[in-house]
């Protein structure tokens, strides 16, 4: 067996093992009691008589549903399963396995009870409605795999209606981890982001929030051009002027490649120094020629999944110095995983009232310094998900922003931002080593 052989082998061993435990513990996460039952006589505190007195405390004053109930710490996951990881629209039961990935993933590495809500709609405003419905019994909504354009418009609507933090993880959470990464490799190649050329691929929710962000951390824009399937967006895109629907991507043919550059994905990426590319799961989207005529030192994120774009041992052998995928079986993984638990921690322990970009970027920054002080390299450029130091940081560095940017109910220092967060996040990963030692959490079978 060659080496790449050996190496696709071991990219297709996840989504092996996935068929095999998904239905051995028929579902990721549950509900487990938090409050201390020491007998059957509890439950009148907990629940009927004594119940009414913080239900009449909070009709008083709303704010006290924080302090009496599990508001402050939960989080909606909503979907509609209409553009499922690199799956496309599988409808809303497909994507529950996703989502219940996500909360679980919200719970182990933030601390955060986060619960998987699939909508029967794909109606805009029917999704709208029932956001707003849920938004009681929350403190922050994180809408995932919507397709585009709808995704802009739900996130547009729901942040300007909501007076808790609605996030889009495929555009807010993708644009920070990329920031983080980015700000890293052009380090170690000793380049400069206000001075770099940024070849784009793929035009939808991910990248266009990802350039609004790489802009806002300090790229010019107009040296960024960016590729959807018709090719690169300039202001000759007749086919995207005055869309309604396309507003977001005319946008970026207005603000981006200055020098007016036509034509597909090798014209964009040629002599370009970063590749960031969000597209159609791969191989070989991404071609070696063309990564080839990139410049000198060339930075590679092949971010599709499950597959991405190009093979990093392909990126490699063409020359690229740097190569980041959104796998974690590979070096350099540009994955979500790596913000939105921190993110969102940090967001609900100041009861933040949205997450805005400057906060997503003061978690970037943050998620960079992490790594940098462990000693970045070409095969260590951001954090991996067992740096879970990683979390805390990122929670105080956004708790922070929001009352800096005065979007926070409440002020924390930053010592008790520090330790709210680490206890949170402590708490939840040794609660499921516990459950696992007991055995109250089955051992996986072989896979």
């Amino acid at each position: 067996m060659t080496m790449r052989d050996e190496l696709l082998a071991k990219a297709r061993k996840p989504a092996e093992a996935a068929m095999k435990l998904h239905p051995f513990y028929r579902g990721k996460i549950e509900v487990t009691p938090k409050c201390a039952v020491r007998s059957l006589e509890d439950f009148a505190v907990w629940y009927t008589p004594g119940v009414a007195e913080p239900c009449k405390a909070i009709e008083a004053n709303k704010e006290l549903v924080y302090e009496y109930t599990n508001r402050w710490n939960t989080v909606a996951v909503i979907s509609d399963g209409s553009r499922v990881l690199g799956l496309g629209d599988i409808g809303p039961e497909a994507g529950l396995p996703v989502m219940e990935g996500k909360a679980l993933i919200f719970k182990y590495l933030g601390g955060v009870d986060a619960f998987p809500i699939c909508l029967g709609t794909k109606d805009p405003d029917e999704i709208i409605s029932a956001v707003k419905w849920l938004e009681p019994s929350f403190g922050g909504i994180n809408l995932e795999d919507f397709e585009q354009p709808k995704c802009f418009y739900l996130l547009e609507r729901l942040r300007s209606e909501l007076e808790i933090p609605v996030w889009h993880d495929d555009q807010q959470g993708t644009a920070a981890v990329t920031v983080a990464g980015l700000i890293n490799a052009l380090k170690l190649v000793g380049k400069r982001i206000d001075e770099v050329k940024i070849a784009m691929v793929g035009a939808g929710a991910a990248n266009i929030c990802t350039a609004r962000m790489i802009i806002a951390a300090g790229a010019t824009p107009g040296n960024i051009i960016m590729c959807d399937s018709k090719g690169t967006l300039h202001e000759g895109r007749d086919d995207l002027k005055g869309s309604t629907r396309y507003k977001e991507k005319w946008d970026i043919c207005v603000k981006t490649n200055s020098r007016g550059v036509a034509g597909g994905i090798p014209d964009a990426m040629k002599g370009a120094d970063v590749l960031i590319a969000l597209s159609t799961p791969g191989p070989d989207v991404i071609r070696k020629e063309w990564v080839a005529d990139m410049a000198h030192d060339a930075i590679v994120f092949a971010c599709a999944n499950p597959i991405p774009e190009i093979w990093p041992w392909d990126a490699k052998d063409a020359g690229a110095r740097i190569v980041a995928t959104g796998r974690s079986d590979f070096p350099n993984q540009i994955n979500n995983s790596l913000g939105f638990p921190g993110i969102f921690r940090g967001a609900l322990d100041v009861r933040a009232k949205t997450i805005t970009d400057e906060m997503c970027i003061a978690a970037a920054i943050e998620l960079a310094r992490c790594a940098e002080d462990k000693g970045i390299s070409e095969e260590y450029l951001i954090p991996t998900m067992d740096d879970w130091e990683v979390y805390p940081r990122e929670a105080v560095a956004v708790g922070l922003k929001a009352i800096e940017l005065g979007v926070a109910r409440v002020r924390p220092s930053r010592e008790e931002l520090y330790e709210k967060a680490t206890s949170m996040i402590k708490r939840s990963r040794e609660m499921t080593s516990l459950l696992m030692e007991e055995g109250i959490i089955a051992p996986p079978p072989e896979v």
